[in-house]
């Protein structure tokens, strides 16, 4: 992205509830407005750093929580690629828990497939698209979902390589994945769903993405 312009930027924000989020904390916020404009004093560290003191932006926010690949064709229906714009895109981790951690056959593929079909007929670009968090801190003596971790774990790196190549294909990778090892419990509320501070570190992985 262009670092400085007068031009308004739309930031799209798509797929599940890693970027909608805002009902998960009591300030109601989610990755893409703090992204778009930080809340200063709740934030400080981030003051000056998003993308409204670069240039005008707007955001069309369009993730809704739960979703899954093929929720994501139905989240861009009536999507406008108004220039520039740039979408969000996080996708895979309900596919993972509704059965692909589990999967020994062609889910994967079948979920490659999906995604393929929508970024190709996606109008904006480009896009960033995030892998997959753990919320056990890849940690297996804490079961998850009932899976055999081995099998878990197998199935979530072959969804987050699906996700990678997407986005090195259409605009870049975030990985979530990787910066969410770093963190700690806070960083989540209900088990598996961002908290306020998840939500800020969300922001953090894809705004250092577009800003590099």
């Amino acid at each position: 992205m262009s670092p400085d312009s007068a031009v308004e930027l739309t930031v799209v924000t798509l797929g599940d509830s890693v970027l909608d989020c805002r009902h998960y904390n009591a300030f109601g916020l989610e990755p893409g407005q703090l992204l778009v404009r930080n809340a200063d004093q709740l934030f400080p560290e981030f003051r000056g750093r998003d993308l409204a003191s670069r240039r005008p932006v707007r955001l069309d926010h369009r993730a809704i929580d739960g979703a899954t690949v093929e929720d994501l064709p139905d989240q861009v229906v009536g999507l406008t690629a108004d220039e520039p714009s740039i979408a969000l895109l996080s996708v895979g981790g309900n596919d993972l828990m509704a059965g692909l951690l589990a999967d020994g056959g062609p889910g994967v593929e079948a979920f490659a497939a999906r995604l393929q079909r929508f970024l190709e007929a996606l109008t904006v670009r480009p896009v960033y698209v995030a892998t997959v968090y753990d919320p056990t801190f890849g940690d297996d003596r804490e079961p998850f979902l009932g899976v055999d971790p081995a099998i878990g774990r197998a199935n979530h790196r072959r969804v987050n390589a699906v996700l990678s190549a997407a986005g090195q294909r259409f605009g870049a990778v975030v990985d979530l994945h990787a910066h969410f090892l770093t963190g700690d419990p806070t960083w989540f509320t209900q088990t598996i769903e961002p908290s306020l501070r998840g939500a800020s570190e969300i922001r953090r992985a894809f705004l250092e993405r577009i800003f590099a």
